[in-house]
């Protein structure tokens, strides 16, 4: 039977790297994002469908999963890869941008995994990633609310593996700890620079798979990822 996996929060960093990833394996997947116009050359490059939805919006949501169950006899795999930023000293941070940040951060985690959690149960089986980051550990001065949705995420990831390992369903959550290279946001290491000062995407995307494909004798609720030259 094909293997199916969904990406929400898909862009051209980590998601693009583990969509590219999870295609080498033999799955066929969706990749969600607001805009999907940036999806267009990935999806094309893997076979990908592409879909539009508002992570943070249930009704959003509901339809991107009523859109797969169409398409996919199950669901093995599913990546909550979004997050929103607020930054700023705390005294000027603007608070519906806080609010929209939250939301996006981790409440629509909840409404993603929870989606992907009632089409899993059933087969006693799947793998439920979310992509966490310093912050979900750190909380750094003028950055509050990413911590805040990156410390909820986190909770939420780490109250389902306990709840739903038993019922066969693996859930982790990865703390990227440092700048992921991209060369459309700038992050490029220059001829001088330090090799690896960024993390590879393509790198962080091999332990996305290697988690996936664990043993359930030996699975990990948790992997922290950083490049060799960040300090801890």
């Amino acid at each position: 039977m094909t293997k199916t996996a969904i990406i929400v929060g898909a862009g051209s960093g980590i998601s693009a790297s583990f969509a590219r990833q999870l295609a080498r394996n033999g799955y066929t997947v969706a990749l969600a994002a607001r805009n999907t116009g940036k999806l267009a050359a990935l999806a094309t490059e893997i076979g990908a469908s592409a879909h539009v939805c508002d992570a943070a919006d249930p009704t959003s949501v509901d339809r991107l999963f009523t859109e797969v169950d169409r398409a996919f006899p199950k669901l093995d795999v599913c990546l909550f890869n979004a997050s929103a930023r607020a930054p700023g000293p705390i005294v000027d941070v603007d608070r519906e941008q806080a609010r929209s940040a939250l939301l996006i951060s981790s409440y629509a985690g909840l409404l993603v995994v929870q989606a992907a959690a009632k089409r899993m149960l059933p087969h006693g089986a799947g793998t439920i990633l979310l992509t966490g980051a310093s912050a979900s550990v750190k909380g750094y001065p003028h950055s509050a609310v990413f911590a805040m949705g990156k410390f909820a995420l986190r909770g939420l990831a780490q109250s389902m593996a306990r709840e739903l390992a038993p019922k066969g369903i693996h859930v982790a959550h990865f703390v990227i700890d440092g700048g992921v290279r991209n060369a459309g946001r700038g992050r490029t290491e220059g001829a001088d620079a330090t090799p690896d000062t960024y993390l590879d995407p393509d790198a962080i995307a091999q332990s996305y798979m290697h988690v996936v494909n664990q043993p359930r004798s030996a699975w990990t609720w948790e992997l922290e990822l950083r490049p060799w030259v960040e300090r801890f």
